[in-house]
């Protein structure tokens, strides 16, 4: 296939992708530690949560947290609240701003934001000890937030 080609197919499947809408770090807004609205335009996905919760490079919400609806997890935290009932105690706009940033409801938490990009007190730049220049990129995207939540809201008693 020339290049011409391989050029032309990608932008029509670039061109057929609808853009995905996310709400930037810096521009969601807390009311009492709850985001009310959603980052992105899609609906979350609790498969996908589940993935973000269990994996060591992402959330890895259980390296703290237990869950009995995960049985399987290796070496389940205990150092944080389980997560079981969640849903009931709190709403999707609160569970949204506790996983974007736990601080802004509780301020003592040493759950890691993450969905901040700037405002951090002593970040690093990749283990050198030195700081990064401009902001650093949030842990999780706007959409894995989303995917989170919308696995917390089927933990229910």
């Amino acid at each position: 296939m020339t290049r011409q080609l391989c050029l032309a197919a990608a932008m029509s499947v670039t061109l057929a992708t609808p853009a995905l809408t996310e709400t930037a770090p810096t521009d969601v807004a807390y009311t009492e530690g709850k985001i009310e609205t959603s980052l992105t335009a899609t609906p979350g996905d609790p498969a996908n949560g589940i993935t973000v919760m269990t994996t060591a490079a992402l959330g890895n919400c259980v390296a703290c947290h237990t869950i009995a609806a995960l049985p399987d997890v290796q070496f389940p935290g205990d150092i944080a609240p389980p997560l079981d009932g969640v849903a009931d105690r709190w709403s999707e706009a609160e569970l949204r701003g506790i996983v974007a940033n736990a601080k802004m409801t509780f301020e003592g938490s040493f759950m890691p934001a993450f969905y901040k990009t700037e405002g951090f007190i002593r970040p690093g730049g990749g283990y050198t000890g030195k700081a990064p220049a401009g902001d650093l990129p949030p842990i999780l995207t706007g959409q894995q937030i989303e995917d989170v939540v919308a696995y917390l809201l089927t933990l229910k008693e």
